[in-house]
């Protein structure tokens, strides 16, 4: 069984977007108001955008720190 690799999952734009789509979800099958289903999705889309970037920019950094081109 391979490893996950989570860096790479948590700056995937698909991950995010299922992770969004399936807590909408969530919160439309216990009637949740849908102001509330709006914010929480904001929050969620806008916690995903800012973590992608730090360790999107973090593997930048690290690459150029030890001279490679190649970002895994």
């Amino acid at each position: 069984m391979e490893k996950i690799n989570w860096r790479q999952k948590f700056t995937s734009r698909k991950f995010w977007a299922a992770l969004t789509g399936f807590i909408t979800a969530l919160l439309v099958a216990f009637k949740v108001p849908d102001l509330t289903v709006e914010q929480v999705v904001a929050i969620i889309s806008a916690s995903a955008t800012l973590i992608a970037y730090i360790i999107g920019e973090g593997m930048v950094d690290a690459a150029r720190i030890n001279g490679s081109d190649k970002i895994e």
